[in-house]
């Protein structure tokens, strides 16, 4: 029973600062020194990324009038299937933005394990994005964006996000969703514009980052491992559609400033813990 409460409490965090510009596995990973589930070190690794798919099934839901590119057209006494061309082109503009960070995913995913998920790199990207957004909304404060619709992206837009979001498939503590959001911003984007965008680029970004742990792990769980799993993705689930709709209502009148100080303040207290403390 302590496991699966545990896993609730991973779910919780995962949902909360997945679509949140703070980092979420930055948090798993701070999280598990000081709440470490019973379980193996390969299970572990594969639960911090295949917990996310819980948080993509919100995005799913919330956005699949969006997203789903079939359509339904009546004429007279005909009706027939189409397919949606905006929504293709969104697509193909989302699928552009995965590049950068599949290649990298695929050819390093074991070695970025390995040396680059840790609290001291955690930290420092914490604090780096976090002055990143102070800096970069102070001087786009006045600056009126080119973009404010979805269909107005074009393919050199969704692949420069994509080189954004290679930061993060990096470095732990960088935030996906910082990052792509940042990037938007700079290259002229809205905020809400590049907040949607994120929140659909995850969903293959993810669907692909997870697929490729379970394949590497197997098939092999215990039903144990299984319910532990399960249970973070629902309560994942469930708490990613409520922090997507307040992220959304926030940034139609607010900037990101406040995630950019609680970063940084975050990230220095995560330093001052591991150096001096622990």
């Amino acid at each position: 029973m302590t496991e699966f409460l545990k896993a609730v409490l991973f779910g919780i965090v995962e949902g909360i600062t997945e679509w949140l510009p703070v980092s979420s596995t930055g948090h798993m990973i701070l999280l598990n020194e000081f709440v470490k589930l019973n379980v193996s070190e390969d299970f572990w690794n594969m639960f911090l990324v295949v917990i996310q798919l819980g948080a993509i099934l919100a995005v799913v839901l919330l956005y699949f009038k969006t997203i789903w590119p079939l359509g339904i057209y009546k004429h007279r006494k005909r009706t027939r299937v189409i397919l949606k061309r905006d929504v293709l082109d969104l697509w193909g503009k989302t699928l552009v933005a995965c590049i950068p960070a599949a290649v990298v995913g695929v050819l390093f995913d074991d070695w970025l394990d390995e040396h680059l998920y840790n609290w001291l790199v955690v930290a420092i990207m914490l604090i780096v994005v976090g002055v990143a957004f102070l800096i970069i909304e102070s001087v786009n404060r006045d600056r009126e964006p080119r973009v404010e619709e979805l269909s107005e992206l074009t393919y050199k837009d969704a692949l420069l996000i994509g080189v954004f979001q290679l930061i993060a498939a990096i470095f732990p503590g960088t935030s996906r969703s910082g990052a792509t959001i940042l990037g938007g911003i700079m290259i002229g984007i809205s905020r809400t514009v590049a907040a949607q965008f994120t929140f659909i680029l995850a969903i293959p970004v993810m669907a692909g980052a997870s697929l490729l742990k379970l394949v590497k792990y197997g098939l092999n769980f215990t039903g144990w491992e299984l319910g532990i799993l399960l249970t973070g993705m629902v309560v994942a689930f469930v708490v990613s559609i409520f922090v997507i709709r307040f992220l959304m209502d926030y940034i139609r009148r607010h900037d990101f400033k406040v995630f950019g100080w609680y970063r940084i303040i975050l990230g220095a207290a995560v330093i001052l813990y591991f150096a001096l403390i622990r």
